[in-house]
């Protein structure tokens, strides 16, 4: 596929892909509001979710597939939505491998705005979204069935903790069962607890998309 500038430009999935798995966690990274140019897997807000990956990956063993998406573009892109393009192809190549397993989509910043928008999508059950885009005017998925877990550090510049908290209010009053965690301290970049935000999102989906009486 090319950009508008005519260079060949490909979205991408790198995980794991155990056959036996029970369900599939797909990690939705970060971006702008404006940007085609190309989303290496060494950029930064790629190399961000990995260890949400792996954390997710070492709280679950060989029964869930943890895949982590990489977008052709850094922004969102206006109407083109791009980012939301690619994360349906990849679902589209998630459902193909397995079939009814259930999914849980996390996504950091504009990857936490990808995930509500996919919300629902045949298969997603889970939305992790942290400290994520929230704009007035997008489509709200929330429904009964859908588990939510949503984390915003309460000192972040970049994206609006109270506007995630209004989200979370929004998608319980439709049904869905909803977390809202705001975390004092915490800028954008999760970093400043770190592992406290990798080891609580990997329990919210694994106790998420694995029966409850075998992750205990």
């Amino acid at each position: 596929m090319k950009d508008p500038l005519g260079r060949l430009v490909a979205h991408d999935l790198r995980g794991s892909m155990p056959p036996s798995a029970e369900g599939v966690a797909l990690v939705l990274h970060g971006g702008g509001a404006k940007g085609y140019g190309p989303m290496p897997w060494s950029a930064g807000p790629v190399l961000r979710m990995k260890p949400f990956a792996t954390a997710i990956e070492r709280a679950a063993g060989d029964r869930l597939a943890v895949v982590r998406l990489k977008n052709r573009y850094h922004g969102w892109n206006g109407e083109e939505q791009t980012p939301l393009v690619d994360a349906r192809w990849a679902l589209d190549q998630i459902r193909a491998r397995y079939a009814g397993l259930p999914i849980a989509l996390i996504g950091h910043s504009m990857g936490g705005r990808v995930a509500t928008h996919l919300a629902g999508e045949p298969g997603v059950t889970t939305i992790v979204g942290l400290a994520p885009w929230v704009v007035e005017g997008d489509l709200r998925w929330g429904r009964p069935g859908l588990n939510v877990l949503l984390m915003h550090g309460v000192k972040d510049r970049t994206t609006d903790p109270q506007h995630t908290e209004r989200l979370a209010e929004e998608l319980r009053a439709q049904g869905a069962d909803v977390t809202w965690r705001p975390i004092e301290g915490e800028i954008h970049g999760m970093l400043r607890h770190a592992r406290m935000w990798h080891r609580d999102v990997a329990d919210f989906v694994v106790a998420s998309l694995l029966r409850p009486e075998l992750t205990q």
